[in-house]
């Protein structure tokens, strides 16, 4: 009897794919009003595997550990540490993504279970990669692209697992009715053409319930040796299933821009508005990423929200420079929408570089300036992330 066990064939063994990524990160906090100021060092592993594709079927599990490295001097929404500025990475270890599916690209795809789920810009719906657990959907989604350039969506959502995991009493909203319904469009000369619905009916945070119908387009054209850039998008949101405000208010988000060599400029007016009661609100958004990385404004104020901003890019490519280094800067100006009062400002900055194919490093710093609205906020970031 052989002691070795048989070969696998190759083919069999290219359908499965295991991976696995950590990233630690510290995180600095002074927040004025806190008597004292937070250090959070957290190391995030993910692992899981991708099965497929097998005659179009394909499969992913994904588990996910948040562990605390150092002392904990910092409130992370669930130790009661509340002096300390809140760094929303609770230690826990969880399954993050769990589906199945099945696609044909002359046809489309259609998958169920838990998963990461990124649409656009993250604006409405995003995986909120920036924190240390990803906020993922317990979701059925189905895409048609039988129509060349067209693609229709639709998703329906049960469960939303958030960012705060699962022994925060907000870390999972239960019995949702979202749905998720998105067509894109390649309209040529201009560019990519979205129109989206979402509705949102969301029990266990009612204020966040909500319809939202809108369109988005993006687009890019040769000027000469640069590229001009733009975004245009608006939308309509209003209450929703069981919301206890009654309102209908606007969305806007204007972004011109221009790239030309390592350089790459917008100029950003986004616009959610308020009345005072309610505001335009954006629950399934990979929040961090919009309206200043000091995350002063995760949800939209009563008076609504008008950030002005300057955002700029560099990806410098010289004798000398480390290869794939990117320095970006975005300077905000905020206001409310209603009544047009300062809310404050702030400058945001980082520069990351790969190191070599499996490494990654990154350094961050957020500076907010209240005028009218929170407090005075700096934060800093170091972070290091080696994918598998």
């Amino acid at each position: 009897m052989s002691l070795i066990a048989p070969a696998v064939p190759a083919q069999a063994e290219s359908l499965l794919d295991p991976y696995a990524a950590l990233r630690w990160r510290l995180e600095l906090v002074d927040q004025q009003g806190l008597p004292r100021e937070a250090t959070a060092s957290t190391l995030r592993l993910k692992a899981g595997v991708k099965a497929g594709p097998w005659h179009g079927f394909t499969a992913q599990v994904e588990g996910e550990a948040v562990a605390r490295v150092g002392p904990e001097r910092y409130n992370d929404t669930l130790n009661g540490l509340t002096g300390f500025p809140v760094v929303a990475d609770p230690a826990d270890h969880l399954l993050n993504q769990a589906h199945i599916g099945w696609s044909d690209k002359a046809v489309g795809s259609v998958s169920v279970g838990r998963q990461a789920v990124n649409l656009d810009n993250q604006r409405w719906v995003g995986s909120v990669g920036w924190r240390q657990n990803d906020q993922t959907l317990d979701i059925a989604r189905a895409e048609v692209t039988a129509l060349k350039g067209v693609t229709l969506g639709y998703g329906h959502a049960w469960r939303v697992n958030r960012v705060f995991g699962p022994r925060s009493p907000q870390g999972i909203w239960r019995d949702t009715d979202i749905h998720l319904l998105r067509a894109t469009a390649e309209v040529k000369p201009l560019g990519t053409l979205v129109g989206y619905g979402w509705l949102l009916d969301i029990p266990g945070a009612p204020a966040s319930s909500s319809a939202t119908f809108g369109g988005r387009l993006t687009g890019r054209r040769p000027v000469g040796r640069a590229t001009l850039l733009y975004t245009a998008e608006v939308a309509r949101q209003s209450d929703r299933g069981s919301n206890p405000r009654d309102f209908a208010l606007t969305y806007l988000l204007l972004e011109p821009g221009i790239a030309a060599g390592p350089v790459t400029a917008k100029l950003g007016y986004e616009r959610l508005d308020g009345n005072g009661q309610a505001a335009v609100q954006t629950p399934l958004a990979t929040l961090h990423a919009f309206n200043g990385w000091a995350d002063k404004f995760l949800t939209t104020p009563p008076d609504g929200l008008r950030d002005l901003y300057v955002d700029l890019a560099v990806a410098p490519k010289a004798p000398g420079v480390p290869k794939g280094l990117a320095l970006r800067a975005v300077l905000h100006d905020f206001r409310s929408t209603n009544r047009n009062r300062p809310y404050g400002r702030e400058f945001d900055v980082q520069i990351g570089a790969p190191v070599g194919k499996r490494v990654s490093l990154l350094a961050k710093a957020a500076l907010y300036e209240a005028r009218g609205f929170a407090t005075d906020t700096a934060k800093f970031w170091l972070q290091a992330e080696a994918a598998f």
